[in-house]
């Protein structure tokens, strides 16, 4: 078990694949884009697939997301899903994407056993989706959320970045989108894990501006009472059900006390925590032929060490040195 001298326990498990990506977001990484990881740095197929069999033999865990960078740039992506799926204790598998590149691997990632995705689309607007990715893929992003939708990778979801004079003013127009295609639609609070370290909490867009502009087309009415568990999205009945929609607000409304997250990064890095500024290295116990009982106690003692929140509201708030592209959603 993965727990904490807090008594959260770790049961979901975040597999960044690579830290590639083939689109430049403004909020996560320069035009030019990382340097990134060499091969030999990154996990290999047989070494991922070790690792969350011990997380999901051994330590507890239930879920897994696969992420990155952009996970469908990992040419052995498939593979991986399917031995995960075929483990004795069988995970609950899911994959963050950028939909680039889903049209084509989403009925083959279903067959082998995915069990969903959540698909990063930030607009509507063509013109808005190039100027925030530097890049003109819009229409990829649609037509892989509709193979996702088709192929039974459900709930779809779909996760959005509201960005002050560029986006902002989109947020109804998006959900009553996804209200009319069957997706689940879940607003992202901009976060500092940006490569540039540009993030400023002046100006950003919060959970309330969020709410706010929402309500001036829809009611939105709290899905429970209040008690969401570890689940990082608040939920809101969109006129009454059946369809909602979620806010993620790690900046103005932080989850730490119920979050059940450990990370592992494309080159073998533990992470207790998206915003830890410390990791433990699996990788080197791994190429050294260390037993599964080794690595799993390296890890536990990884997570026991775990900061009771991420320190967001401190003002001596520090960015970690990774971006969100190499540390994984």
């Amino acid at each position: 078990m993965l727990i904490d001298t807090y008594g959260r326990v770790a049961t979901d498990l975040r597999v960044s694949l690579t830290d590639r990506c083939n689109l430049r977001c403004t909020y996560c990484m320069p035009e030019e884009g990382l340097q990134w990881l060499t091969k030999p740095d990154l996990l290999t197929d047989d070494e991922i697939v070790r690792l969350v069999s011990i997380a999901v033999n051994d330590l507890g865990v239930t879920e897994v997301r696969f992420t990155g960078g952009e996970p469908l740039l990992r040419p052995g992506l498939v593979s991986v899903v399917e031995r995960c799926a075929a483990l004795e204790r069988r995970p609950r598998m899911s994959l963050t994407t950028n939909g680039i590149g889903l049209k084509r691997t989403a009925a083959a990632l279903k067959d082998v056993g995915l069990d969903r995705v959540n698909v990063s689309l930030d607009t509507l607007r063509p013109d808005v989706f190039k100027t925030l990715t530097r890049r003109d893929r819009h229409k990829d992003v649609l037509a892989g959320l509709e193979a996702a939708r088709e192929a039974g990778l459900t709930p779809v979801k779909v996760n959005t970045v509201l960005m002050p004079g560029v986006n902002d003013d989109e947020a109804p127009e998006l959900l009553a989108w996804a209200v009319a295609n069957g997706y689940e639609l879940r607003f992202i609070e901009q976060m500092p894990l940006d490569a540039q370290h540009g993030w400023k909490r002046e100006g950003m867009i919060t959970a309330g501006d969020i709410l706010e502009s929402l309500r001036t087309r829809f009611t939105l009415t709290p899905e429970t009472d209040g008690e969401r568990g570890s689940a990082p999205a608040e939920r809101w009945l969109v006129d009454g059900g059946p369809h909602s929609v979620g806010v993620i607000a790690s900046v103005t409304r932080p989850f730490c006390s119920a979050c059940n997250r450990t990370r592992l990064t494309a080159d073998g890095q533990i992470r207790n925590c998206l915003f830890a500024t410390e990791e433990t290295d699996l990788r080197a116990a791994l190429r050294s032929d260390a037993p599964d009982e080794e690595i799993g106690r390296i890890w536990k003692l990884a997570m026991w060490g775990k900061k009771a929140g991420s320190g967001l509201d401190d003002p001596s708030f520090l960015q970690p040195d990774r971006p969100m592209s190499s540390i994984g959603g």
